[in-house]
């Protein structure tokens, strides 16, 4: 079998990652979900991270993403995160976004009730300077095209206000 051209092969280096949520349910209308991302990502900053943009949408989120063990940040903020925003859905008893989450598991996932995220990430490695503008004009860009926004850095859950002088929700290390 070849090598799937998503697959992290340099963790060491900046890649363009897409999470989305299984069944494209829309879980980040609420701002106590989307915070749960920005704080994982935020922590995972303090543990040698570097984020260089991002977008949250109701559904999934892009990111471009740097660390030493990409591959290992990836699989942690996915999981804590999925057992956070589980946690949150059932105290808040969101039963119909939980009933299709417990539908969504894969049945070979003996190890949970619940599937969040779809299986992989969609990782591309950053090749260029061309590239990386590139992806972070396509990042910040999604909610304008989605007709949520009419500029970029009026996006909220989004790093293009930092692009623009403004400051965001969230710290990132600016590529340019």
């Amino acid at each position: 079998m070849g090598r799937s051209r998503y697959t992290i092969t340099e963790p060491d280096k900046p890649h363009f990652l897409t999470y989305t949520v299984v069944e494209w349910l829309p879980v980040f209308t609420r701002p106590e979900t989307v915070q749960i991302l920005l704080d994982c990502w935020q922590y995972q900053q303090q543990q040698g991270l570097r984020l260089y943009g991002y977008v949250v949408l109701e559904n999934h989120c892009h990111v471009i993403l740097q660390s030493d063990a990409l591959d290992k940040q990836v699989a942690r903020f996915k999981s804590y995160t999925a057992r956070k925003i589980i946690d949150y859905l059932q105290n808040k008893r969101v039963e119909h976004l939980l009933k299709r989450l417990r539908f969504a598991k894969r049945a070979h996932k003996q190890d949970r009730v619940y599937q969040f995220w779809q299986e992989g990430s969609h990782a591309e490695l950053i090749l260029n300077d061309d590239m990386m503008r590139q992806k972070l004009d396509y990042i910040h860009m999604n909610p304008v095209k989605r007709g949520y926004v009419e500029k970029p850095e009026y996006w909220r859950y989004s790093s293009a206000g930092c692009y623009f002088g403004c400051a965001g929700l969230l710290d990132i290390d600016p590529w340019y």
